[in-house]
Order: C-alpha cells, then structure tokens, then sequence
C-alpha cells in the first residue's frame, strides 16, 4: 500500500520536525509538504496539483487558526481527512472543530499514540468512522 500523503500544519519548528520524525518512522506516511500559518495552508491546500490523504492541523498558529485551515479545506475537494492536534483540545474546541469538519481530535500532550494508531488504521485502508461517538 502507498504511503499516506500528509501535510502538517505547525507553526512551532520543533513540535513539527518531531511529529514528521516520528510519523514517517513509526507509520507508512509521506509528509508532502508543512505550513506554519493560516494564509499558507489554505493556499497549498488549494492547488488543484497539491495531493494529500490527509491533513494534521494545530490551532492556533504563527498567524490566523487552525480553525480558518478547517473551515477552508473542508470544502475542498478532493476531501481530505482532517485531524486537529493541540495543546488545547477541551472539550469545547474538540466540539468546534468537529463541526469545522475534523475528522479527529487529538490532544498533544495526552494523546500522540493514539493519533499513531488512527493514522496507521487510515494508512491501511481500513474503513474508520467518519466521527468519533464521543469527544474523547
């Protein structure tokens, strides 16, 4: 199976370069390409030459919000599953998001394996909920 085509939206260098270390060692991914703020992402995300299964975004960034990078790419096409990763994922921005059309929710601090796991399944094929039941 083809890696997973990834693009991380990160404004902190060292949180960024580490989640690209750890993906690309620990799941079948491809980071194809990294934004530090809002206007840069959106723009990457909508060139029709730029592919990618999936979408990491913080929320709050180097300018703008990961929230604006939501809203944005949910409308795109093709769609793209979309995976917030914060420091802040209260159950408030996790509700938020989710109806900015995340796909996922995941904590930075508390929940990294659990983001491993969710972006192995994707990479696998296998067929995952587009919404999670519970806000967890």
């Amino acid at each position: 199976m083809p890696p997973l085509k990834t693009y991380i939206v990160e404004d902190s260098p060292v949180i960024r370069e580490n989640l690209v270390a750890t993906l690309e060692e620990l799941v079948p991914v491809e980071v194809v390409g990294t934004a530090d703020d809002e206007a840069t992402a959106v723009s990457w995300l909508s060139r029709p030459g730029n592919a990618c299964d999936l979408v990491i975004v913080d929320i709050f960034l180097k300018s703008g919000s990961g929230l604006g990078v939501l809203e944005a790419a949910a409308t795109l096409r093709p769609r793209r599953t979309l995976v917030v990763l914060s420091n802040y994922a209260t159950a408030d921005i996790r509700r938020k998001c989710l109806a900015l059309g995340a796909d996922r929710v995941f904590d930075k601090s508390r929940e990294i394996e659990a983001l491993i796991r969710y972006c192995t399944r994707l990479s696998s094929g296998e067929a995952l909920d587009s919404r999670p039941a519970a806000l967890t």
